[in-house]
């Protein structure tokens, strides 16, 4: 009996102790927290920058003291993910993996050529890379973007991409855009995806406006990192087409119940001095569609957006918070002001790109009883282009924090 009983231990830990047969240390893997992906002269061929991030670096048990860089950098060519992380593997003495590669950055020249959806092919079926990754495009070279980003705060470049990207789609400046919903949208053709635009390139515009209404590189900013995160690129069938400014970005988040839209804080016109602005904290509530679908005439679209708006600044010193008057005409100057940016994106989707960026495709899915119903129907093509799109921006609420009134200057002046 005791004989058994060993050989079924014996047997069990050889299943169990079986499993670790491939296990690697931490110190044999070179782990890539960025991919950039480079359009080069010969077809169906680009050029694969991998930045590997240093384990030991930034850690609290690594030797403070330590000299080794935070990241390496290596460029090689090839024709998908696979080759070149082989290619890559000839200077590399750790087998690298893609577990924990956070963002895979393009350049603006491979994203708008028809090559581009060819060399993400090989994205799902690479096992390491995680489809939660984010898509970046960059208005530069990849490898320029990656090789020029050097943070001052953050020794981790991992960990400078994390809190990057998740404080910026908290704003609304740049939205969310993994691997996974790149693909969704563009076998579903019928909806554009957006991708964050970053760049390291400064050609900051000479007049000052709302901190929202610039692209990546436009941000008057002064600093040693030149790397700015600020509005989209616009993809269709697959390719980019455009770019949109974080405004632009803001208002598809608002409209978008698949993205996640935080806090923001942004700029209006004072109503009472057009020569001021006034900042405020908004809340967005997640966005109602209701479609009225007409196969023989214009589908009808209703879109309802409640906000919230605290206040933050009045430099004006306007009495907005006293003056039930004035507060009015506030009141009714911010919805305005939003129904008609708004409503500047909505014509421009519908004259320019002849799709939409919110994802409304899934609000008129339940129309039709088959899926060759809806094909046939072609939202893309025939329904979108030509609705009637009706707004519904309501400001529900304004508070003006903790100040009960602003400053009279005529009196400090006096």
């Amino acid at each position: 009996m005791k004989k058994l009983i060993l050989i079924l231990l014996a047997i069990q830990l050889t299943i169990i102790l079986g499993g670790c047969y491939d296990r690697k240390e931490l110190e044999e893997q070179a782990y890539v927290i960025s991919v950039g992906i480079d359009k080069t002269d010969k077809d169906k061929i680009f050029r694969f920058t991998f930045e590997m991030s240093n384990p030991e670096v930034g850690s609290s048990v690594a030797n403070s003291s330590t000299t080794e860089p935070p990241q390496e950098i290596v460029s090689v060519l090839g024709s998908n993910f696979f080759s070149a992380m082989s290619a890559a593997n000839a200077s590399v003495a750790k087998a690298i993996t893609l577990d924990q590669a956070r963002v895979v950055i393009v350049s603006q020249e491979l994203a708008r050529s028809k090559e581009f959806i060819n060399v993400m092919q090989s994205a799902p079926s690479t096992v390491d890379l995680r489809l939660n990754a984010q898509l970046v495009i960059s208005k530069e070279k990849a490898e320029d973007f990656i090789k020029q980003n050097k943070p001052k705060l953050e020794t981790r470049p991992h960990k400078y991409f994390q809190f990057m990207l998740d404080r910026a789609k908290e704003t609304g400046v740049i939205p969310d855009a993994p691997l996974v919903r790149y693909f969704q949208i563009t076998e579903g053709d019928a909806d554009l995806f957006i991708a964050p635009f970053a760049t390291n390139d400064k050609d900051p515009k000479e007049e000052y406006g709302e901190e929202d209404r610039f692209k990546a590189g436009e941000v008057q900013l002064k600093g040693s990192n030149p790397t700015q995160f600020m509005g989209s690129a616009v993809f269709k069938e697959g390719q980019m087409i455009d770019t949109l400014t974080g405004e632009e970005t803001r208002f598809c988040l608002m409209f978008d119940k698949t993205q996640p839209l935080e806090e923001i804080i942004a700029t209006y016109q004072d109503p009472l001095r057009p020569d001021f602005g006034i900042t405020a904290r908004v809340q967005v509530a997640k966005a109602k569609v209701k479609i009225d679908y007409k196969p023989d005439n214009k589908t009808n679209i209703d879109v309802f957006v409640n906000v919230h708006m605290n206040i933050a600044a009045v430099p004006s010193t306007e009495n907005y918070m006293l003056n039930s008057r004035h507060r009015k005409i506030l009141h009714d100057s911010l919805e305005k002001q939003l129904h008609d940016s708004a409503s500047k994106l909505i014509r421009k989707t519908q004259d320019e790109y002849k799709l939409e960026p919110f994802y409304w495709s899934l609000h008129i899915r339940s129309k039709f009883l088959t899926i060759k119903d809806y094909e046939k129907a072609d939202w893309s093509k025939k329904i979108y282009p030509n609705a009637n799109i009706r707004l519904h921006i309501k400001v529900k609420s304004m508070e003006f924090g903790k100040i009960l009134r602003e400053s009279d200057l005529r009196e400090v002046r006096d």
